[in-house]
Parts: structure tokens; C-alpha cells; sequence
């Protein structure tokens, strides 16, 4: 075997020099030992650098992972307070306001910590549709979870106020004031400033007849003339409801007119379903031939400021425009507030040739409706009768 052999099989070292010498010195084989250590030192080094340099990889792709999934999480989840708050502050949620709105609205009274929390509390609750406007009782510093829970419509701060029909306005006032605990100065003031109000033209600057009688929610920041206010609007759904102008002039009357007819419609009739026949005889009379009076206590008592169903012989000696014993036609305007039946029946009356009525037993609300005057004289005689029995 030649020297190139051997090299192969036992093969070089760093230099590229024979590791077999010419001769097998403890020198020579000495050195060829170290040079196989220095070989496996550097084999050993050559895995060993790869394998850390991976690791340092991983572990600084593991760290950024780390911290970006903190970061995404810190980004995307918004700011919130914890608990159910503190203290307490009314807020108003305004009509036409989304949930980013009334969010807006909450972060500037320090109710909830963020937009983005509110608007995420409600998406998760499930009640971006329900959230109604109103006045609502909060507290500081909610979380935004809880927040949402008091927004409830049925925790709105508000007042159910029902007006009967047939009120005179100064009892309207007084029963507004009453029950909502505001000044009566301020409602009466409310009711002469009529240009505030959004009274129709036709009502000739009164608010008397136009306040309608209802169920009306209210607030506790609503002013004097915004509950004035909302009630004319509400008379004038009824109006348009009732098509009141164009019947009013197919009667041959105007829309005033009609609401001060059914004004006394609403004091006189005993019943619902003698509207129409009270409405009937103020018309036979007005378009009588000739004319009567209508002749009716209820004006009488109104122009006195009086209560009560019967005038006394003094009474009916008033001098005040709305004395219809006294003076022919309508008076000046309507004597109380009329619900929309006494409206209806005043815009249609039940057919008949009624031309008197008395309500021979006010107990029972029973009328009695008759065309001639003796009869109605009679009637007369019965009510006394009842009156001393106790009807």
C-alpha cells in the first residue's frame, strides 16, 4: 500500500500534511491524537452554534410573540371601570341618540371610563335596539356592564300625570303642579306665554280647550311650558286625527267654534252615549228659526268661576259673555278641556229634533232629552222631585 493510501484511510490534517510520518515516533503519534481532539472539539462546535442560534431565534420570536399578544390585547380591549359605582348623577338620553352617542354622553359624566366599553357592554347585552330615550339614575365610575343594566326603559325617571276630560285649565294647572311638585306660578306662567306652546291659530290665543285631557309621561327636567307644550301637541294629533278643520267647515263653523261646542258637550253630558244628543241640541237651537239661546249652566258657572250644574236666579242675572241664558250664539271660546269623544260628537251629533235635556238624576248620570217645552218642563218637575229623594 503507497503512501497516498494510507492518507485516505487515516486521512489529513488541518494543512492538509500527512497525520502518518515516516516514522512511529511517540512525537509523531502524539500529535496526530491532538489533531483528532481538535477535529472533534471543532465538530462538536460546528452542531453546537446552529443549535443556538436557533434557540435564540425561537426565544425571541416566543418573547415578541409574548409581548405583541399583549399589546393587541391591551389595544383591543378599551378602557372599563370595575364594580357597580358610586354616588349618584341623572342622565338624559336624548331622542334619535345610538348607543356611541349616549356612550359619549356617559364618559363625559364619569359614568363609564370609555366609549369603546359602553358600545362593546351593549353589543354584548344585546340591547342596541332598546335603549330609549328619558332621564336615567347612574352612578360614577360603573363599569360598563352595569351601566347598561340601569339603562332598563322601565328605570326611566319619569312621572305618569292623567289629566281627566272636562278639566277647566285653571284645575289642569293645579293638578300639573300638584303632581309634579313644580310651582303653580310657573305653569301659569307657562299658559299666558301661548306663543311658546304651538297653539293652532285658530284657537285665537287661549290656551282654555286645547290642553288635552290624557296620560302624559313627564320628567322630572321638563319644564312648565315643555308639559303645556306637549299636551297642545298631543291636541293636535286628535285634531288631525278627527280631520277637525275640514268637518268644521262642512258644518259651517269654524275649528274654534266646534272645540267650544264640544267643550260644553263635555261639561253637560252625563254619559258617553249622550254626546251626540247634547252635541244635537246645541246645534237645533243655534240653527233654529228663529235662533234660541242655548241657555246653558255650565257657561253660566264658567264666566262666574263657579262649579256646580244649576245657576241660581242671580247667577243668570251675569253680565259675563259666557251667560247663554242671557246672550244668543256661542261664547267667546271653550269653557273646559273635551276629551276626542265629546270632539267626535261635537263634529257628529246624533240626528234628532231634540231642543231641551235635563239630567233628571246627576247620581246615576240619566238625561233625558225632549223637544218640546212643556215636556221640558215636566223634566224640570222630575229633577226636583229626585233631588228631594235623595237622585
Amino acid at each position: 500500500m503507497n503512501d497516498l493510501d494510507m492518507d485516505f484511510l487515516v486521512g489529513s490534517d488541518d494543512e492538509g500534511r500527512s497525520r502518518r510520518g515516516s516514522n512511529t515516533s511517540p512525537g509523531r503519534d502524539s500529535g496526530g491524537r491532538r489533531g483528532r481532539r481538535r477535529r472533534r472539539r471543532r465538530n462538536r462546535g460546528g452542531f453546537l452554534a446552529p443549535m443556538l442560534a436557533i434557540i435564540v431565534l425561537i426565544g425571541g420570536v416566543g418573547a415578541a410573540g409574548f409581548y405583541g399578544y399583549t399589546w393587541v390585547r391591551d389595544v383591543m380591549t378599551p378602557d372599563d371601570y370595575t364594580g357597580k359605582g358610586s354616588g349618584e348623577v341623572v342622565v338624559e338620553i336624548k331622542d334619535g341618540q345610538n348607543a356611541s352617542d349616549i356612550a359619549q354622553t356617559l364618559q363625559d359624566q364619569d359614568v363609564v371610563k370609555s366609549v369603546k366599553a359602553f358600545v362593546n357592554a351593549v353589543a354584548e347585552a344585546g340591547k342596541s335596539s332598546s335603549l330609549q330615550p328619558g332621564e336615567y339614575t347612574m352612578r360614577k365610575q360603573m363599569a360598563a356592564a352595569e351601566a347598561v343594566k340601569l339603562l332598563d326603559p322601565d328605570k326611566r325617571l319619569r312621572e305618569k300625570v292623567t289629566l281627566k276630560e272636562g278639566l277647566r285649565l285653571v284645575d289642569t294647572l293645579k293638578q300639573l303642579s300638584e303632581k309634579t311638585g313644580k310651582p303653580l306660578r310657573e305653569f301659569q306662567q307657562a299658559a299666558r306665554n301661548v306663543r311658546e306652546l304651538g297653539l293652532p291659530p285658530y284657537a285665537r290665543g287661549k290656551l282654555e280647550g286645547y290642553a288635552f285631557p290624557a296620560t302624559y309621561e313627564i320628567t322630572p327636567k321638563m319644564t312648565a311650558s315643555e308639559i303645556l307644550t306637549k299636551m297642545v301637541d298631543r291636541f293636535s294629533e286628535t285634531a288631525d286625527k278627527d280631520d277637525l278643520q275640514s268637518k268644521a267647515k262642512a258644518l259651517g263653523h269654524t275649528p274654534h267654534e266646534i272645540m267650544t261646542i264640544a267643550s260644553i258637550v263635555q261639561a253637560e253630558a252625563g254619559t258617553k252615549e249622550d254626546m251626540g244628543k247634547v252635541a244635537r241640541v246645541v246645534y237645533n237651537r243655534l240653527d233654529g228659526n228663529p235662533p234660541m239661546n242655548l241657555r246653558m249652566d255650565s257657561t253660566v258657572m264658567y264666566g262666574l268661576n263657579k262649579y256646580g250644574i244649576e245657576s241660581s236666579h242671580k247667577d243668570l242675572e251675569s253680565t259675563s259673555p259666557y251667560n247663554t241664558y242671557k246672550f244668543g250664539g256661542l261664547p267667546p271660546g271653550p269653557i273646559a278641556n273635551p276629551g276626542d269623544d265629546a270632539i267626535q260628537a261635537a263634529l257628529n251629533p246624533t240626528k234628532g229634533d231634540w231642543l231641551f235635556f235635563v239630567t233628571t238624576c246627576p247620581a246615576k248620570g240619566l238625561t233625558k232629552f225632549v223637544t218640546l217645552e212643556s215636556e221640558f218642563t215636566a223634566l224640570l218637575s222630575e229633577y226636583e222631585r229626585n233631588k228631594v229623594n235623595g237622585c
